[in-house]
């Protein structure tokens, strides 16, 4: 199967997950997940449609961002983004889907203020309870959000989630219904409000049951681009192979 075809098939199953949750498919959209993909196959991509991108590991996502650039993408940055990095991940990336700490607000907000610029970014939320996962628990997170009014160059737009890796659907489907009850709960209490509208649940293997869950953005990219050559162990926490999604 083409980049193309695939790349259809898959907002086609969005659009059917959207229209059995009596959705509109508009609310929904893809971050095509590119890790491990050569620029060449990414362009391929774009051409299909693709305009959203995310990346992993900012030494793989800078440069690829540089070979693509001119084409109409935005990218996100949606792994772990160590402090030290930040520099560098400003350089090709306008959102951050994995905000996860203070000090990492801290290092993203001296950067930016020497920039003149803002970041759109996604807290992330561990809501399998994994000690493997990064993510806030979810009961730090309102606490989190009232911490960052402090922080004038990040723009919170909602949260992310892994879910639990397994085949167990129930399993997966609490782990994208609490990101989603935590969400309501934040427009409601959080002094970010109503701009906490995003909710980024589901990969490859689960974005349909994401979609019927409440997802605004899902993050695939095995589904388009095939299989990787590189082990998840390469992206993922030490010894959390088994713990981590197909994106």
């Amino acid at each position: 199967m083409s980049i193309a075809t695939a790349l259809q098939d898959v907002q086609q199953q969005m659009r059917a997950a959207a229209d059995r949750a009596g959705r509109p498919a508009s609310e929904v959209r893809l971050l095509l997940v590119t890790k491990t993909v050569a620029a060449e196959r990414v362009r391929q991509a774009i051409a299909a449609g693709a305009r959203e991108l995310g990346e992993n590991k900012v030494q793989e996502g800078r440069p690829k961002a540089a070979a693509l650039a001119g084409e109409p993408v935005r990218w996100a940055m949606i792994g772990h983004l160590q402090s030290n990095k930040v520099k560098e991940m400003l350089d090709f990336a306008s959102s951050l889907h994995s905000l996860d700490r203070l000090s990492l607000a801290t290092a993203l907000e001296r950067r930016l203020q020497t920039l003149g610029r803002g970041l759109d970014v996604l807290i992330q939320v561990n809501t399998s309870g994994e000690a493997s996962k990064y993510g806030l628990a979810p009961a730090e997170l309102p606490a989190f959000l009232r911490s960052l009014t402090a922080f004038d160059a990040l723009r919170p737009r909602g949260l992310m989630t892994l879910a639990t890796f397994t085949a167990d659907q129930t399993e997966v489907r609490r782990c994208f219904r609490l990101l989603r009850s935590l969400r309501d709960q934040a427009r409601n209490d959080a002094p970010q409000g109503a701009d906490l509208c995003e909710l980024s649940m589901g990969m490859s293997g689960d974005f349909p049951a994401a979609i019927e869950e409440g997802a605004t953005i899902v993050r695939v990219g095995q589904a388009v681009f095939g299989a990787r050559p590189t082990p998840d162990s390469f992206y993922w926490p030490e010894g959390d192979t088994a713990a981590a999604p197909p994106a």
